[in-house]
């Protein structure tokens, strides 16, 4: 499994964990010293600011996506020894991208180091599915990825650090979460390599991920909703009220389509939405049909017209 997920991201080697949790919790411990600092964006996932937390190293967070912030907390942390900037490849809330080439750009020019998280990407985003960094031309210029079993590559556990060999080993004698927790089932480790195998073969799956996702952001922007993010399989229906992404995810079930309201504080308050989160197993019948579930509820709700 460890040798198919270096393989699919083209990078030395790889270390499996229970989850991604897991892998945000064991990498930056071992990286970062207190001589060393760490740059990260301030909508990223929670295990990752857990795993920034248990090390030692100065913490500088920039504003969300913003290449003069983070510019400005390069230059200020010139005194440190090692500087790792850490991002979601996509922001799971908002189905954003973040500018990885302009991360990269001023990743080299001030001597940093880039991680992403890319566990709402891998399997689906790119021409061949690999991820962000392929979708906007950067593999060679990132320099840890960290990311999931646990979505597209077979959809029940597991989590993964990909990088330079030299990391790897020395995850492998000191990451805690590797060390002291339980290898994953044989199952799932069995159905996530013929995930991998897939999309090794062929591009098929993840080009008709973009199809089937501009499909449905399409068809639900004409009738008036409004849809964040850009062009990601994550698509939340923002509707702004608690109660309202509530209640019209009831009415959906109802109606035989399952999504989920999120409100604060997973979101920021006044930012409560729907997500919709696109398969490459629905069909354009489904995604027709959950549309049509959509302007049912959001006609009343007096969300559109």
């Amino acid at each position: 499994m460890e040798q198919k997920l270096a393989e699919f991201h083209e990078r030395e080697d790889c270390i499996l964990y229970a989850s991604c949790f897991d892998a945000n919790a064991g990498l930056f411990e071992v990286l970062l010293s207190p001589e060393d600092a760490v740059l990260s964006d301030e909508l990223n996932h929670a295990s990752i600011i857990d795993g920034i937390r248990l090390c030692r190293a100065k913490r500088l967070r920039y504003k969300h996506m913003d290449l003069k912030d983070l510019e400005s907390k390069l230059q200020e942390s010139q005194s440190s020894r090692m500087r790792l900037i850490v991002t979601d490849g996509v922001f799971s809330m908002d189905g954003d991208v973040a500018p990885l080439r302009g991360i990269c750009d001023l990743a080299e020019q001030y001597g940093a180091m880039v991680f992403i998280d890319e566990c709402h990407a891998t399997g689906f985003l790119g021409p061949r599915g690999r991820g962000t960094d392929e979708l906007l031309g950067v593999m060679d210029r990132v320099h840890i990825v960290n990311s999931t079993l646990g979505k597209a590559l077979g959809g029940a556990a597991g989590g993964y650090t990909v990088g330079p060999k030299p990391l790897i080993d020395l995850l492998r004698q000191r990451s805690r979460p590797y060390l002291f927790s339980n290898a994953l089932p044989p199952p799932v480790v069995g159905s996530a390599i013929s995930a991998v195998e897939m999309l090794l073969a062929s591009n098929e799956i993840a080009q008709s991920m973009t199809a089937k996702t501009m499909r449905f952001r399409n068809k639900m922007t004409q009738v008036g909703f409004t849809i964040a993010g850009t062009s990601h399989p994550i698509c939340p229906v923002m509707l702004g009220d608690a109660r309202l992404a509530s209640v019209m995810a009831d009415d959906m079930l109802k109606l035989g389509i399952y999504v989920i309201g999120f409100s604060y504080p997973v979101v920021p308050k006044g930012k409560a939405r729907i997500r919709v989160q696109i398969s490459a197993a629905h069909t354009e019948e489904d995604i027709d049909r959950c549309v049509d579930a959509f302007i049912q509820t959001g006609r009343k709700h007096g969300v559109i017209s």
